[in-house]
């Protein structure tokens, strides 16, 4: 269903029980709500969350911003890198005004988050300037934004690049199969059957390259969080792998020093992906850490 936030329409899933707890999960850079695998979706229903997950702006069924034209990357490389501020047509802040009005929205007051990459970025800002609405926080695979921390390879950081325009959805599903490949978990390879219709289903139902340019700006625009994770006060559990080649689990180390109290689940070969072996052991991580919160609250 779609719902108005923040001035704009957000394609908005919910699944689970009415009365569960509300449990508001945030994808990635470039990625559709489908890309949260079904199984945990239905694990985390299982065990009464209420769950909330939706399209970020510029992906998906929600509003594209095409009116604000398709980013110099090259310009954005050359200002990050001489350490300048990189002009961003929105930015991380905006998401998560965007990820508060779909609370708004639904009439939910405090929920559980779970932010995935980049959705681990912007629940960082929703956790930071609003910590009365956020009741356990679960960062997967990403970062504070520190630029101590080591960066990607240069080949990693290719295969996110969207391909030429105008190729047939073929040639599109296999661009997605060689970039799921590089930054995938190595000890957790996907079927490749199975990889192949869910890329293929993704491609169907939205296809936007150049609104994943734009997050990938608003990522770079965004500077170092840590002044705002040193101030949360929230049970908080950080998730990673120690083969996620995009995000260093160097990354996963800084979290857990700045967030207080934070626990961390480094696990062995995952990548920057969330394999279906792994989706019963990602879901114990976000309930145990939503029950600290219950526990707070008690």
């Amino acid at each position: 269903m779609k719902i108005q936030a923040n001035g704009i329409e957000i394609e908005v899933l919910v699944q689970g029980p009415a009365d569960g707890e509300p449990l508001l999960l945030i994808m990635g850079l470039g990625m559709q709500l489908i890309a949260w695998p079904e199984e945990m979706i239905a694990e985390l229903a299982a065990r009464g969350f209420r769950v909330i997950r939706f399209d970020n702006r510029d992906v998906g069924l929600s509003t594209h911003m095409d009116h604000l034209g398709v980013p110099n990357l090259w310009l954005a490389t050359m200002q990050y890198s001489m350490h300048m501020p990189v002009l961003a047509p929105y930015r991380l802040t905006d998401m998560a005004a965007d990820t508060l009005g779909v609370l708004d929205a639904l009439g939910i007051g405090k929920v559980h988050v779970c932010g995935a990459s980049m959705g681990g970025m912007i629940a960082q800002h929703l956790a930071s300037r609003h910590p009365e609405r956020v009741a356990s926080l679960a960062l997967m695979m990403t970062s504070s934004g520190s630029r101590l921390l080591p960066k990607p390879q240069w080949h990693v950081r290719q295969a996110l690049m969207p391909p030429p325009r105008g190729l047939p959805i073929e040639a599109k599903v296999e661009h997605l199969e060689r970039s799921m490949y590089v930054i995938g978990s190595p000890a957790y390879r996907p079927d490749p059957l199975r990889q192949r219709v869910r890329l293929e289903a993704f491609v169907r139902r939205s296809w936007r390259p150049a609104g994943a340019l734009r997050q990938m700006l608003a990522v770079a625009a965004d500077g170092d969080r840590s002044p705002l994770l040193r101030k949360l006060d929230v049970p908080a559990v950080v998730i990673h792998g120690d083969a996620d080649p995009l995000v260093p689990p160097a990354a996963a180390t800084d979290l857990v020093r700045k967030l207080r109290g934070a626990r961390l689940d480094l696990i062995p070969g995952m990548g920057h992906d969330l394999p279906l072996q792994l989706v019963e052991r990602v879901v114990d991580d976000i309930g145990s850490n939503a029950q600290r919160a219950r526990v707070a609250l008690s």
